[in-house]
């Protein structure tokens, strides 16, 4: 078993690697095209319109950490911290193909203890979505999601392959960005000794940009484990026929696009309270993410 310690290290060790492999690939193009600084994707406000586009054309590696307080009786944090980059790529003039793979760094406390827990990987999530290359107002991508049995304790993962439908819709009128992205995926494959998989996940997001590339965002994920089982506790989430099944979160921050040295990056810092959830679970947390950002760069003349 891990030390939270090596985890943190771990996962600090992974944001280096990621940031250092990604710059090398893209640094060469933007110091070599005069013309990038005016490019619209290099634009503040076309960059922060971009980054909350699930289905841009726009490669960025969000590095989010995640805290989840007041676990069990004893108040335990839990802590997830998810490296999930987002590559564009152009399957003809009329159709891009956008690959999402969010991989969790998990530490998941004991919450029937006052110490101790189980920290390694998650599951693993791609998602693939095809999205018009020329989308109108409507913006949208449909595709598969999965769930790959990555984890290395049971704790932190469900032991199962899991896959199902996936959709994002979203509309970006003047300042705003409004938008849902939804998921449901079912176990196929996996240990049998592991419960089955049939869960939810819907994020709605609501972004207003405002100047020098400040944002406020409000983005909870509500998920729903249809499998639960009821023991008839409705103010914990659970009622006699529908079980533990939701999680619904209420909440949001500020974030803010701006460059370190040459390299774009997205900062966000959100809060988050529960106010439905299974009984011991966590009732807040809070989410900071730091996103690097790489636009597409103009093509020589």
């Amino acid at each position: 078993m891990f030390k939270r310690s090596r985890l943190f290290g771990l996962s600090a060790s992974l944001l280096v690697a990621i940031s250092t492999a990604s710059a090398t690939a893209q640094s060469a193009p933007a110091a070599s095209d005069p013309s990038a600084a005016a490019s619209p994707a290099n634009d503040t406000a076309a960059l922060a319109k971009a980054t909350q586009n699930p289905v841009a054309s726009l490669i960025s590696v969000p590095l989010q950490n995640n805290d989840n307080f007041g676990i069990g009786p004893y108040n335990r944090t839990g802590n997830i911290f998810n490296i999930q980059p987002v590559i564009p790529t152009k399957l003809s003039d009329k159709v891009m193909l956008i690959t999402r793979v969010i991989q969790p760094i998990v530490w998941q406390p004991y919450a029937d203890q006052p110490t101790g827990g189980q920290a390694g990987l998650g599951d693993m999530n791609p998602t693939f979505f095809l999205s018009p290359a020329n989308a109108g107002k409507l913006i949208y991508g449909v595709g598969p999601a999965f769930v790959i049995p990555t984890a290395t304790s049971a704790q932190t993962g469900q032991g199962k392959f899991s896959l199902g439908p996936s959709v994002v819709a979203l509309v970006q009128p003047g300042h705003w960005t409004v938008g849902v992205l939804i998921n449901n995926v079912f176990s196929v494959a996996g240990s049998s000794n592991r419960p089955d998989v049939n869960q939810m996940l819907l994020q709605y997001f609501i972004n207003y940009n405002m100047k020098k590339g400040y944002y406020l965002t409000s983005g909870p994920i509500v998920t729903a484990n249809w499998n639960a089982k009821g023991n008839g506790d409705a103010a914990s989430g659970d009622d006699i026929t529908g079980g533990s099944v939701w999680v619904v979160p209420f909440g949001g921050g500020i974030g803010q696009i701006r460059r370190l040295g040459f390299q774009p990056i997205n900062w966000t810092v959100q809060f988050y309270g529960n106010a439905v959830h299974p009984p011991g679970a966590s009732p807040w947390s809070f989410k900071f993410q730091i996103a690097l950002l790489y636009p597409k760069m103009p093509k020589k003349k």
